[in-house]
């Protein structure tokens, strides 16, 4: 391939990119997505926990101890790492991954907490920031993908947004995923598709006479050849469960979580570039264990599985997995026997696409008063897991209004990163 044509490629993929629009290119060569291990294109798959999911009855109990509550502690494949006894399915997995114990934050309201933790950005009322899924897929278009790019699935109600980069990034929701994708598939014959198609150029082409600049700006033509491609695709089955054995199923539970932590693994191995599962209900001012046994039963089986599967099938080396909630929780428990807000230090699992593996980082009190040591800032992470990705993550973008904003400004944790020969 010559110099000229390669930049010719690129040019062309940034473009859609930009527009948001990338899965309407035709394959360029043959698709990284058949591939597998290290020469796949890189996803970033976000396992979001939304309400604030308590370190201290997840990834960092402190069992017998005045911030332990109730919790009991289990030995995990990470050598001494424990991990609470409610999740003995991901005690297997966790070798797989890195648990960060002391995450930092000063955001301790849900939306604004939300907000930083998927931007890496506090909030700002005048600049809307891209969450990391929506650079990811700004950055890194994925050849001869035709449905979304960018996929949030579940119940959030805080969605992953493309910011400045442009509504086109926002991500494509699902809130029930494995089941009936509304409006997504054709309920008339070709014969009839094709004349209500003809239907509508007709109007649009009367619409644009004489004021071509305000059509174009409407994306209108754009939205509809992007619909009716993505409608017409075989990658759409990636968004279905019909072909999966009923083991499978099992094994990732028959919740709306569970099926969408499944789907996520389908649309990776299609080669989607930015995929988000929500899993919801763990803000819990009260009967803070009583909610976390509950929500342990849905995630245990689900995302350990999950990790296992992308492993199996030689797609966890090309998949950076993060599993993260907006905040944790309070080391004290209060008089309704919950956990309050705490943004302080919290937890969080990385690993997969070109991190290290096995790594312990942070340790907290378990009297609950002194800062963790090894304090680790958000904006640090998000900077290693864009690197990892192969996006700059120092990298200016121009906003609307002229002003210039960086992907990222932290520092990659280079002791998280694979280091070469």
């Amino acid at each position: 391939m010559s110099l000229d044509s390669q930049l010719s490629r690129r040019a062309a993929l940034h473009l859609a990119a930009g527009l948001g629009v990338s899965f309407l290119l035709p394959a360029m060569e043959t698709r990284a997505a058949n591939r597998r291990g290290s020469e796949r294109q890189k996803s970033l798959l976000v396992v979001w926990l939304a309400g604030g999911a308590s370190q201290l009855e997840t990834w960092d109990p402190h069992p017998d101890s005045p911030t332990g509550g109730k919790t009991k502690a289990i030995k995990t494949s990470l050598g001494d790492a424990r991990i609470v006894d409610l999740y003995p399915q991901m005690a297997e997995q966790l070798a797989e991954l890195n648990v960060i114990r002391s995450l930092t934050s000063k955001e301790g309201d849900h939306e604004r907490g939300t907000t930083f933790m998927k931007t890496g950005y506090r909030p700002d009322p005048i600049l809307t920031y891209p969450a990391l899924s929506a650079i990811v897929t700004h950055e890194l278009p994925a050849e001869g993908i035709e449905i979304p790019n960018h996929v949030s699935l579940g119940d959030g109600n805080i969605p992953a947004r493309g910011g400045f980069l442009g509504d086109a990034l926002d991500a494509f929701r699902v809130y029930d995923p494995g089941r009936y994708l509304h409006n997504m598939k054709m309920h008339v014959p070709d014969e009839r598709r094709e004349r209500r198609v003809a239907s509508l150029d007709v109007l649009a082409k009367s619409f644009a006479r004489g004021r071509q600049v305000q059509a174009d700006k409407t994306l209108h033509q754009l939205t509809v050849d992007r619909a009716l491609k993505m409608m017409n695709s075989e990658q759409l089955k990636a968004f279905e469960l019909d072909d999966e054995s009923a083991e499978v199923k099992a094994a990732y539970g028959d919740h709306r979580f569970g099926r969408g932590c499944l789907v996520a693994r389908r649309l990776i191995e299609t080669g989607v570039r930015a995929v988000e599962v929500t899993l919801a209900g763990w803000d819990s001012h009260a009967n803070n264990l009583e909610g976390h046994v509950t929500q342990a039963k849905i995630l245990d089986p689900a995302l350990s599985t999950l990790i296992k599967d992308l492993k199996d099938r030689d797609l966890l080396q090309s998949t950076v997995v993060l599993c993260a909630s907006e905040f944790g929780r309070t080391p004290n428990i209060n008089p309704l026997d919950g956990r309050d807000h705490w943004p302080r230090w919290f937890s969080c699992l990385v690993g997969g696409g070109g991190f290290g593996k096995g790594q312990v980082i942070g340790e907290t009190d378990p009297e609950g008063k002194a800062e963790p040591k090894d304090p680790i800032k958000v904006p640090d992470l998000y900077a290693t897991i864009l690197k990892t990705l192969g996006v700059e993550y120092s990298k200016e973008f121009i906003t609307r209004i002229g002003r210039p904003i960086k992907f990222s400004d932290g520092n990659p944790i280079e002791r998280l990163l694979v280091r070469q020969a």
